[in-house]
Order: structure tokens, then C-alpha cells, then sequence
């Protein structure tokens, strides 16, 4: 990975909110990385702190919350208008090597203004799409003035041809008879149809990295398994990073490059998708995967992880899935574990991994399951 271009690095992130029953650590400490062009997938049960983690990093914390420590590092092009030209008419994608090195920048999200995100970052270099697109799209207005809105905002558009681009954009999504739907409101059309505006409107100002936040929760598997495509689609045309917020692990594995499996507020196992879905090792993940439907388990009775979640508002002593985890060594009950290494790419964050720790493999029934998918993917 050396040798990719890193878009995002997120360092040692600590945000809190500030609540009527106290202070909630609800993200401690996490990095993470994303390179251009490539999926990484977030993915965790509610509450881990996956949606906080990215709405930092789009500048729209609620008014509670605080980054309390950390960096959230973003390179991007300070394009001349020229190469922004070039850019529009080639699919959102630059050419690095044509670039001058001041038109090509850093910026740490966690020190800039909320006007200076609002006016260079959010919507036009970073855009996020929502998980039910009746809350994202205004009901008083036409979508073909939704679609249009940003790019008026941030490139100053005229009308025409910002209405042009729009039209191409809703094209590109799969949306019919473009013209006639500009001219609808959200509640005239489906939730597939609504979700595509969604991502045309997010889509508008080229982005540079998209965040998906369980973009196809509301919708049914059919048009799921289509929205999936669309992005997928345009992420090649237009070398997009994408970040998928889930906890769905089958869009997992159709999606992603790499993944970072969140808990308590903590990334505790990142890796490739293949290290994840056939090589899991923190006990958690080996939850999540056993978890899931499995079309070749029917009749055995589907695993759920025992207990709940710790609860934020009390600081967390040692390791936070210890009072879940029936592997749980004495240590996790004082010592949070560090992030050990497994391979250059795969990194968990369990006192199992360690050099001295009893070998504990995965339960039996998931480890045939990760070999069957194994031997379906066609690897070895």
C-alpha cells in the first residue's frame, strides 16, 4: 500500500458528546486509512461509533459533541480554474502529474472553520449519502432544484447550465425521463428512485471521497443489490474513494477492499476483506460472521454475541468486549489490548493475538463456514 495515494488518514480520533446524564466517549482513539479509488467498509453494531467517525470527518458533529484529541487529515487538489475545467469534463478525475505541488494540498479537518468546510470540504470535495432519503431531500422542492442547488453553491453555476449537468447527473444514476423528473417532488417518486436522486445530488460537485451511511438500509433487497452496482459503477468512471458505513456484512463482501470492525468506540480489527471474512481473529468478528444467515446452517439455531454493549457514559477498564467474550483472558479485565499485528495488511486489537497468549481458534461451525466461503471465492 506504500505507494498508493493515501486521500484520508484519521489518527488517534477521540470525540465525546456532552449529555443530560453526562459525558459520552463515543469514538476513542481510532485510525484509519483510505487510498483513492478503494472501499473501505466500517462496520459494527449500533452505537460503535461508526456515523460519528465520518460525520467528523464531513464537519457536521452535532452541537454537543467534541473532538477532544486527534487529527483527520484530507489531500485534495487546490485546483486553478483550468484543471477544475478539466476535471468536470473528464468524470471528476484529475491527473496528478499535471498538477503543480501548491495545487496539491493537505488539510486537517480538525483545525479548519466550520465556514471553511462548509464552502471548500462539505458537498464539494467530500459527500455523504444517507440512509433514508426522505430525511436528505427537502419535500418542498423540485428534485431538479435539489440537484442543482450545490453546484450553483460551490462552482456558481448559471442556471443553464447547471440544469445540464444535473440532467447528465440524473442519467448517470439510472433515473428515466430526466427532464420530466426534475420537475417532480420527492414524495412522487420511489424509495429506489429517491435514493438515486440521493447519490446524483451527492455526485454533483465531483467529489473526491463519497460516504455511503447504510445507503440501502431502506430498501428493498432487489434495489439494493442495484444501488450497490450504481455506486460501484460510478466509483470506477470517476476514481472515487468510498467509505461504507453498515452493519450489514453481506454488502461487506460485495463492496469493499478493506474493512475496520468498530466497538465501543474503537476499531478492534481492520484488514482486507479476505482477511476479515476468511481470517477473522478478534472475537467479536467472529460474532458478527457467525451471525449472519447462512443458507448452508439452516436448521441450527442462528448465534447471536451474548449481553449488550458497554455503556459510554462510564469510562471502560481493560478490554470493552470482555464481559461479552467467552475467550476473555484475565488481562482484558485490566489491560485495554493494543493493535497486533497479524499480517502488513490485517491488524487485531486482542489479547489472543499476542506471542504468549493460549492458542484459541475460531468455534468449529465458523471456521467450516469461512473455509466453504473460501472455497466458493475460489482461493485457496
Amino acid at each position: 500500500m506504500e505507494n498508493k495515494d493515501k486521500i484520508l488518514e484519521i489518527r488517534d480520533l477521540d470525540i465525546s458528546f456532552t449529555t443530560d446524564g453526562g459525558t459520552v466517549k463515543a469514538v476513542r482513539g481510532v485510525d484509519l486509512d483510505l487510498y483513492r479509488g478503494e472501499t473501505v467498509a466500517i462496520v459494527g453494531e449500533s452505537g460503535s461509533g461508526k456515523s460519528v467517525t465520518t460525520k467528523a470527518v464531513m464537519g457536521i458533529l452535532a452541537g454537543n459533541g467534541k473532538i477532544n484529541n486527534g487529527s483527520i487529515r484530507f489531500k485534495t487538489y487546490n485546483l486553478t480554474p483550468e484543471h477544475l475545467k478539466e476535471s468536470l469534463e473528464n468524470n471528476g478525475i484529475v491527473d496528478e502529474s499535471t498538477l503543480a505541488p501548491e495545487e496539491i494540498q493537505e488539510i486537517d479537518i480538525t483545525n479548519s472553520s466550520n465556514k471553511f468546510i462548509q464552502s471548500e470540504i462539505r458537498g464539494r470535495r467530500i459527500a455523504m449519502v444517507f440512509q433514508d432519503p426522505m430525511t436528505s431531500l427537502d419535500p418542498t422542492m423540485t428534485i431538479g432544484k435539489q440537484v442543482m442547488e450545490a453546484m450553483r453553491f460551490h462552482y456558481k453555476m448559471s442556471k443553464k447550465d447547471a440544469e445540464k449537468r444535473a440532467l447528465e447527473l440524473l442519467e448517470l444514476v439510472g433515473i428515466t425521463d430526466a427532464p420530466k423528473r426534475m420537475k417532480n417532488y420527492p414524495h412522487q417518486l420511489s424509495g429506489g428512485m429517491r435514493q438515486r436522486i440521493v447519490i446524483a445530488i451527492a455526485l454533483s460537485c465531483d467529489p473526491e471521497i463519497l460516504i455511503c451511511d447504510e445507503p440501502t438500509t431502506a430498501l428493498d433487497v432487489t434495489i439494493q443489490a442495484k444501488i450497490l452496482e450504481l455506486i460501484a459503477e460510478i466509483q470506477k468512471k470517476k476514481n472515487l474513494s468510498v467509505i461504507y458505513i453498515t452493519h450489514d456484512l453481506g454488502v461487506v463482501a460485495k463492496v469493499a477492499d478493506y474493512v475496520n470492525v468498530m466497538y465501543a468506540g474503537r476499531i478492534i480489527e481492520t484488514g482486507t476483506v479476505n482477511d476479515i471474512f476468511y481470517d477473522p481473529r478478534h472475537p467479536y468478528t467472529w460474532g458478527l460472521l457467525a451471525s449472519m444467515p447462512d443458507i448452508d446452517s439452516l436448521g441450527n439455531e442462528l448465534y447471536t454475541i451474548p449481553g449488550t454493549p458497554p455503556n459510554l457514559l462510564y469510562d471502560i477498564e481493560g478490554d470493552a468486549f470482555a464481559p461479552r467474550n467467552r475467550f476473555a483472558l484475565k488481562i482484558d479485565e485490566k489491560v485495554a489490548p493494543p493493535m497486533f499485528k497479524i499480517s502488513d495488511t490485517h491488524y487485531a486489537a486482542t489479547w489472543l493475538a499476542a506471542l504468549k497468549a493460549p492458542k484459541v481458534k475460531m468455534p468449529e461451525d465458523l471456521h467450516k463456514r469461512t473455509q466453504r466461503m473460501k472455497k466458493e471465492a475460489g482461493l485457496k
